[in-house]
């Protein structure tokens, strides 16, 4: 598979991982929607779903849509990102670009199908909450520890269905994030993917959002820095310990 095809597959799926999933967002957060103050399972629920479809969209390409898994995958070993896709500089770059600019892109379009209610909204903050994250309470080692222990989580048991989605893995991995949400989402907001944070944070400053305020790059390094130090331990992790992977051979 040529790697031209990999980056147009993380970018779409990664794409529409961040429409759906910020999509959400705003439609609990921002002022006069439909789903305005539906709260953080109604949030939680939406990511599933986004991953859901984002891995759906991007299977040709395993369905990375996560600079913390394709790291955790390089730290694992892996021969193969996806079948004929070798792992090696290029295609690691490769994934890390198809993956920050579809983040991006997804938020860009969420933006325009939610453009009149950001208008709207006269709150800054829920603005900047509907790109990216945001602590519950800030201090710079717990919520990186957060962070951690999250994309931990949720690379350690993608490696344990075998690496690669497939079969009954894309509604695996989806409840996986949900279950994540739910569980220890509450203190960061649960990034566990740099691009799903960095890509629309970048779209944040750059659109042109009424009244929006700082996009707040004092914390941005924390759900970049934070989920790749999880993935990475995930990989390294999963060399040592024995895990029983549930997809086929």
């Amino acid at each position: 598979m040529s790697l031209g095809i990999v980056f147009l597959s993380e970018v779409f799926g990664t794409a529409m991982l961040t429409l759906l999933g910020c999509g959400v967002v705003a439609n609990v957060a921002l002022k006069g929607t439909k789903g305005n103050n539906g709260g953080f399972l109604m949030v939680t629920w939406g990511w599933g779903i986004a991953v859901f479809a984002g891995v759906y969209v991007a299977a040709k390409s395993g369905s990375h849509l996560n600079p913390a898994v394709t790291f955790g995958l390089l730290l694992n070993g892996k021969r193969e990102y996806a079948p004929g896709v070798p792992v090696d500089f290029a295609s690691t770059l490769t994934y890390f670009g198809g993956e920050l600019l579809g983040a991006f892109l997804g938020a860009v379009v969420m933006w325009l199908a939610h453009k009149q209610h950001f208008d709207a909204e006269p709150e800054p903050a829920n603005k900047l909450g509907v790109f990216s994250t945001g602590p519950a309470i800030r201090s710079t080692p717990w919520n990186l520890i957060t962070e951690i222990i999250g994309t931990f989580v949720l690379v350690f048991v993608i490696l344990a269905f075998g690496g690669i989605p497939s079969g009954l893995g894309p509604l695996a991995v989806a409840l996986l994030v949900v279950g994540i949400g739910v569980s220890i989402g509450g203190p960061t907001g649960y990034a566990i993917n740099p691009a799903r944070d960095l890509g629309p944070r970048i779209a944040h400053a750059l659109l042109p959002i009424k009244g929006k305020g700082s996009s707040d790059w004092s914390y941005s390094w924390i759900p970049v820095v934070g989920p790749l130090i999880g993935g990475g331990l995930a990989g390294l992790v999963a060399l040592v310990v024995p895990i029983i992977a549930t997809a086929a051979p």
